[in-house]
């Protein structure tokens, strides 16, 4: 994959094994029974949102485009299920030149989603798009999860800066996606440096308890941090008596020390006496970062404390409790028959409990108000009504195998703020309720 265009330093590997055995039995079963050229829609969407949460945030659509480019048989996975007799020769030998040459549709990364909506579209044959299910329901599950609980998070925060410090609190290939989901999700610096590294995200760091006490005393650490990083570094004051550690920050780095931060304790009351503590001593620019456990109710809690920014990690990358979005890829139409143009025929799973789905591909769009704000999601099968022609919400993303959508992260980041803003007041509100939006179906 050549990501020149953007800056990225790393290329990402084959992902043709992020998936689920049975794509490719599907795969072998649709060869042999003459059905894998069939055109075929399939779509990602999501029945309902996670309990008490008023919008999801699409996230990972960039990293879904690096997997469609990167997924490849090479000789060496081919080796792998013929050893292990996972698909027969014909079947392997049609691996082996595969490539996604099909078209994809989606919301633009950053924009908003509610129950029903057609997230993403992929459009193929049967054979070349059923591959592609579990690794993109694997990237915008996961992605898009922590977007959703960042951007809550991000309003919580109000103008203050956020940083995402949950690398050492998940998998490690899933922190490098969870800071970078973070960062759609308005978050604005990560402490994970193979994040920095692969998608230029803007990284953050000092010192941890264990350098305090390595020292034979807090002076000690704190002067060989002043004098390795300046006085405009982060001085970690809770590891013993805060006031104390206060005092001797602002002896060791000057009224010009940068911050202190608080790691433990009762944040709003410790806040407090620190932010009157470092003004006493003539530190009036000296900023209080605050940490521990955070998630969008404790930071929206801390809201009239004298904190500058919050440091989040297990809460954040676990998207604060509701780490799936449980999007799933539905075959929602398919071709009459082989021929060049057949037409398609909608088809949906019929099924007891709330497992269904509609079916036909779709558009959607979302309706205004006359103030400009949100009031619906119209999602349809026929044609367009004229009144929301210009306000559908899929682009392309893939056209005839080949990317067209890949932006700089800063851009669904925007994106994300400006969707978020044309939401209605409620969707800022933390407590539990009904998606902010209703989705429509005509």
């Amino acid at each position: 994959m050549n990501t020149a265009d953007l800056g990225l330093p790393v290329a990402v590997p084959s992902t043709a094994l992020f998936t689920d055995q049975y794509e490719l039995t599907m795969l072998q079963a649709a060869l042999r029974s003459g059905t894998a050229d069939r055109r075929a829609v399939f779509e990602v969407f999501t029945r309902r949102l996670p309990e008490g949460r008023r919008y999801g945030v699409v996230a990972g659509t960039g990293r879904v485009l690096d997997a469609v480019e990167n997924f490849r048989f090479d000789d060496t996975i081919l080796d792998f299920l013929r050893e292990r007799g996972i698909l027969d020769e014909p079947t392997l030998a049609w691996l082996a030149d595969y490539r996604f040459r099909g078209d994809i549709w989606g919301y633009p990364e950053g924009e908003v989603y509610f129950p029903g909506s057609p997230i993403m579209r992929v459009e193929g044959t049967f054979a070349e798009a059923v591959l592609l299910e579990t690794v993109i329901l694997s990237i915008l599950n996961h992605d898009s999860a922590v977007a959703a609980a960042a951007s809550r998070m991000a309003v919580a925060a109000g103008d203050r800066p956020l940083m995402e410090m949950g690398a050492r609190r998940t998998h490690e290939l899933s922190a490098v996606a969870a800071a970078r989901a973070a960062y759609v999700g308005g978050f604005h610096v990560t402490s994970d440096l193979a994040a920095g590294f692969r998608y230029n995200i803007p990284t953050v760091g000092t010192s941890a308890h264990a350098f305090t006490l390595l020292h034979d005393t807090e002076r000690d650490a704190f002067t060989a941090q002043v004098e390795t990083l300046g006085s405009g570094t982060t001085l970690l004051v809770d590891t013993f008596d805060v006031a104390e550690a206060v005092r001797t920050a602002v002896e060791v780095a000057g009224p010009g020390l940068g911050a202190v931060r608080i790691d433990s304790g009762d944040l709003l009351l410790i806040a407090h006496r620190v932010r009157q503590q470092l003004d006493e001593l003539g530190a009036e620019k000296t900023k209080i970062v605050v940490t521990s456990d955070l998630d969008e109710y404790a930071i929206a809690s801390l809201a009239a404390a004298p904190v500058d920014a919050y440091g989040v990690g297990t809460q954040l990358v676990t998207g604060s409790g509701h780490p799936t979005c449980s999007m799933v890829y539905k075959l929602v139409a398919r071709a009459e028959s082989n021929a060049p143009g057949a037409p398609l025929q909608p088809v949906a799973k019929k099924s007891m409990g709330a497992k269904t789905s509609v079916g036909g591909r779709k558009w959607a769009a979302r309706r205004l108000d006359e103030h400009g704000v949100a009031e619906a999601e119209v999602i349809g099968t026929g044609p367009v009504p004229a009144e929301l022609v210009d306000h559908q919400l899929q682009v392309p993303l893939v056209t005839g195998g080949e990317v067209v959508a890949r932006e700089p992260l800063d851009a669904p980041r925007d994106r994300h703020i400006t969707a978020r803003g044309r939401l209605p007041l409620s969707a800022t509100q933390l407590s539990r309720g009904e998606p902010v939006l209703p989705t429509e179906f005509v």
